[in-house]
């Protein structure tokens, strides 16, 4: 009896408990991240350094890994994917996502991230990793679900609406109109910023998987994108970040931001993401993106003095029913499969018993 109950925490609350503290910590680091922007952190070389630092974090359990398992050799072929892997989902998609939230909000941030199976299931068409037959009830709910997602995330980013929740301080009344105008405009190249890093995640996960059936060694894989993803993010940052001081990390909330993103982010989320893939596979996974968007708005008004807008709740409930109708559609697709392999097993054993029958 007490076995079977440690199997059920193990298989049931232990993933639960898993996928919750994962949306904390990197709704957790997106937030720390804007402060430390708003603090005047450069962008480009918070990136740099969270990256760096989770690199050395994660190479003595690399090194602990490797020596006590067998391990297949790294070839140029697979160290050409790290190369893209680092390029794609780091130096080019890091970038872009904190620069998109420092001009907007980790709210914002979070329930455009649900744009992620939408945009997934697009490139899988085109990749023909995914078949689509509109004439299934599975082909359309993800297809009416990836159109619902995208009017959603362009209600978020183009209507803001009435304030809701948060920080009521106006600016004075002479700056109100300039100030107005500045915010509209930040907000709406935020959300394209965000948007394009989406489109950039879904195309990094399709690469990443392909990488993994390649060679199926998640750490090396977490810490050579790691590592790749620095050094270009570092040549990055040279060219574009002209000011020397930018490299120069105040004491506060800079230096807390860019140890707990490193932590969190490089060592426990992407271990934590891998095992609870491994155990309750990406639509367990995919169900907890709509939390991230409530820790980030919690986060945001409580930390950052950040207002709730009307559209962003608009959006971000639309988003969410796109989310799950192409959920729904997944599921029912892997139903139907697991339907269909059932019933050819079936015939399979029969078709073997017949001619002992006959006999």
């Amino acid at each position: 009896m007490v076995i079977m109950e440690m199997q059920s925490w193990s298989k049931d609350v232990f993933p639960f408990v898993a996928m919750v503290l994962v949306e904390c910590c990197e709704m957790g680091m997106i937030t720390l991240g804007k402060a430390a922007m708003n603090d005047g952190m450069s962008n480009l070389v918070y990136v740099v350094y969270y990256n760096a630092l989770g690199t050395l974090l994660l190479l003595p359990f690399l090194i602990f890994h490797r020596c006590r398992s067998n391990m297949a050799p790294i070839t140029l072929s697979i160290l050409w994917r790290f190369f893209l892997l680092g390029l794609l989902g780091i130096c080019l998609l890091q970038v872009l996502a904190y620069t998109g939230i420092k001009y907007s909000s980790p709210t914002l941030a979070a329930a455009l991230g649900n744009l992620m199976p939408g945009f997934t299931f697009l490139l899988a068409i085109i990749f023909r990793m995914e078949k689509l037959d509109i004439r299934k009830a599975s082909s359309q709910a993800k297809s009416l679900g990836t159109i619902v997602a995208i009017i959603g995330a362009s209600i978020m980013t183009l209507y803001k609406g009435p304030k809701l929740l948060g920080s009521s301080t106006l600016p004075s009344h002479s700056s109100h109109h300039h100030s107005l105008l500045s915010q509209e405009s930040n907000w709406l190249l935020g959300g394209l910023l965000i948007t394009i890093t989406c489109i950039m995640s879904s195309g990094w996960n399709i690469l990443q998987t392909d990488t993994v059936k390649k060679y199926p060694e998640q750490m090396t894989i977490v810490f050579f994108t790691c590592c790749f993803g620095s050094i270009q993010c570092a040549i990055l940052t040279l060219v574009l970040e002209r000011n020397p001081e930018a490299w120069m990390v105040k004491p506060g909330i800079g230096i807390i931001a860019i140890v707990f993103s490193a932590v969190s982010g490089s060592v426990f989320r992407y271990n934590v993401l891998t095992w609870c893939l491994d155990k309750k596979g990406p639509l367990y996974v995919a169900m907890f993106k709509p939390l991230g968007m409530v820790i980030a708005a919690i986060l945001g008004i409580l930390f950052l003095a950040e207002s709730l807008h009307l559209g962003s709740v608009i959006g971000a409930v639309i988003i969410s029913a796109g989310f799950y109708s192409v959920l729904w559609g997944k599921a029912k697709e892997i139903k139907s499969m697991l339907e269909i392999e059932d019933t050819v097993c079936i015939i399979d054993s029969s078709s073997q018993r017949s001619p002992l029958l006959q006999k």
